[in-house]
């Protein structure tokens, strides 16, 4: 089961999609406006098992990121082990991981372009898995995180490097800037742990995969994201942690290889679907 955000006829809907096209659920939950919503009420497992044998409503639509009004996005940064040697400053693996805020405005939806800013050129991408909570709470062991997600998606975590340079505590700045990376296409259900732990990332540009490996590598594994991030703050239904890109970026080769107009940027997470985007510049 796929659930996504989309737009058709200039109305946003959240539904069901299925090669026929999409399942307009949100009629049929007006308590809910948002996917968002959905989630936080505790309503994803009602949405799944409404879509079931339900007809096509919209063939013609326009994916959006797809919980536009998410609340919180927490991101993980460089928690793969040849990641961390990317950054050649002798570091060795860090005892804790690297996390930031990015916020909803920053995202665009599957099949919409990223948006390079006239100010910078240094537009970047990182192909993600990220996950939703399904169930809140404060302290979660490792043994019990993977029962607090509801689903998964891919993200797309694009950035602006020159900056994140910008400062020297933080990367705030060059990872918010609107539409610049992308989540979607929708969320699938998290029912097994092997959709995570046996998860390849794949992220292509015009085709050529840039970056491949598995989320088994991770130097912080989703269970420890889950049980680290709720000591400090207690997880709610509807949070997003995007959890960490693998060594490939366009930053790190040399020359640079950052995105530019024209471009086809590819997220593939096996069991999960591919993000697609294109690359514009920004009209002003």
């Amino acid at each position: 089961m796929k659930i996504a955000t989309y737009t058709a006829d200039g109305t946003q809907f959240y539904g069901a999609i299925t090669d026929a096209g999409a399942v307009a659920l949100s009629p049929d939950f007006p308590q809910w406006v948002t996917l968002y919503q959905a989630i936080a009420a505790g309503g994803f497992d009602q949405l799944v098992a409404a879509a079931e044998g339900k007809s096509v409503t919209h063939t013609d639509f326009t994916y959006d990121m797809v919980m536009p009004d998410a609340r919180r996005i927490l991101c993980v940064g460089v928690n793969f082990p040849d990641r961390n040697a990317e950054y050649k400053d002798g570091s060795e693996l860090p005892k804790y991981m690297s996390l930031f805020p990015r916020f909803a405005s920053g995202f665009t939806g599957h099949d919409r372009p990223l948006i390079r800013p006239p100010e910078n050129h240094t537009l970047d991408y990182e192909g993600e898995v990220a996950i939703v909570i399904g169930k809140g709470g404060r302290r979660i062991s490792q043994d019990d995180a993977y029962d607090h997600i509801a689903a998964l998606t891919l993200c797309n975590e694009g950035t602006i490097r020159d900056w994140v340079r910008h400062a020297k505590f933080n990367v705030t700045q060059g990872k918010n800037w609107d539409s610049s990376g992308a989540i979607g296409p929708w969320l699938v259900p998290f029912t097994d742990a092997s959709q995570l732990d046996e998860a390849r990332i794949l992220t292509r540009v015009n085709g050529e995969v840039r970056q491949d490996d598995t989320l088994n590598r991770m130097m912080f594994p989703i269970r420890r994201e889950i049980e680290y991030i709720s000591t400090f703050m207690a997880l709610q239904p509807g949070d997003i942690i995007v959890t960490g890109t693998p060594t490939g970026a366009g930053a790190r080769f040399d020359p640079p290889k950052y995105l530019k107009p024209g471009d086809v940027v590819e997220v593939e997470v096996n069991g999960i679907g591919t993000l697609r985007n294109t690359v514009e510049d920004e009209q002003v």
